[in-house]
């Protein structure tokens, strides 16, 4: 079975919660491959790094700044987003990724990127260095407009954030010809759009300044994004007999779409009981409409972080998360 764990900027606070509910009910090693694009590629290696609960309130506790997100850096000529700030200070200090887990994980984590070049989503696999790993997840996170021009891999492919050319990473579980996939989608479940909005628009023509072809490319995967959805909200009711089977796990339709670039801590940590609340009704067979009700309710973690030293410490609090059982986030 493949796990496809979708992004979407700080959206991503929503995939990591239901990772973290996939790791504490023991479902962690339930995956023969798992897929994570842009943020939710970070997601996935955190989680087969085995502490996936920890590095969550990353979104709400250390996203959550100027240094990560800020738009008034565009009348300066600077990036949107801080990428810098997020891989090297968060992701190193704060609450460090332990890539050497990652890499030595009897999962394999794919990550893809879009070759600029070649019009074409790249699944990047295999990792056999830290810096090789840590690359592919920054040129995934790459997202076009808050961030300007590509990143150049070391071979010197000039890359972008994976989803520009393939919205939703179950997309790439099947290509592979994975017959059982989880999908964890950050949008709500609903009827897919129809139509391009401005948004869509503005990033085809910056993406085709970039390189001709690759705007219509985005667009046609846009396209794409909208048959899949719809395609995912059939199968979840009605699954079919013919592989592939896709199970995706997505904020019921009653909930308050996260935006990508959201900054606050409340709707952040909010959206994270939520979608971890639904990850448990899925698998432990309970009716969704408890969480409606309030009679399923996601309680957070609380612990210490101690980074008065090169390296943060946990001093108290869970010490075993893989085995902490039914407390929540």
């Amino acid at each position: 079975m493949a796990l496809a764990i979708e992004g979407g900027g700080m959206r991503g606070v929503i995939s990591a919660a239901m990772l973290t509910q996939l790791e504490d009910y023991g479902f962690k090693n339930a995956f023969d491959t798992v897929y994570g694009c842009s943020s939710g590629g970070i997601n996935a290696a955190y989680f087969l790094a085995g502490e996936t609960w920890y590095p969550l309130s990353i979104y709400y506790d250390d996203l959550t700044t100027k240094h990560f997100v800020d738009f008034a850096r565009v009348f300066r000529r600077l990036p949107i987003l801080g990428l810098d700030y997020a891989f090297d200070h968060v992701m190193e200090q704060l609450k460090p990724l332990d890539y050497e887990a990652v890499l030595r994980s009897d999962i394999p984590l794919v990550v893809p990127v879009t070759d600029v070049d070649a019009l074409k989503t790249v699944p990047l696999r295999d990792f056999s260095t830290r810096a090789e790993l840590k690359a592919a997840l920054r040129a995934s996170a790459w997202l076009p407009i808050a961030l300007p021009g590509t990143v150049q891999m070391a071979d010197g492919r000039r890359t972008l954030d994976g989803g520009v050319l393939t919205a939703l990473p179950f997309r790439l579980a099947v290509k592979d010809g994975c017959t059982h996939v989880l999908s964890l989608s950050t949008r709500p479940m609903r009827p897919a759009s129809s139509g391009f909005s401005l948004l869509h628009r503005y990033t085809y023509l910056y993406l085709e300044r970039i390189r001709r072809g690759l705007g219509r490319g985005y667009l046609t995967a846009i396209r794409q994004k909208h048959r899949d959805q719809d395609w995912l909200h059939r199968v979840r009711t009605a699954p079919t007999q013919d592989a592939p089977h896709v199970l995706d796990l997505a904020p019921l339709p009653w909930m308050t779409e996260l935006k990508r670039h959201e900054l606050d801590k409340h709707l952040l940590l909010e959206n994270a009981r939520t979608a971890y609340e639904v990850a448990f009704c899925a698998t432990e067979g309970r009716p969704v409409e408890l969480i409606r009700q309030g009679s399923v309710r996601a309680m957070p973690r609380l612990t210490i972080v101690d980074s008065t030293d090169d390296h943060s410490e946990r001093d108290a609090g869970p010490t075993d998360p893989g085995n902490q059982g039914r407390d929540g986030v």
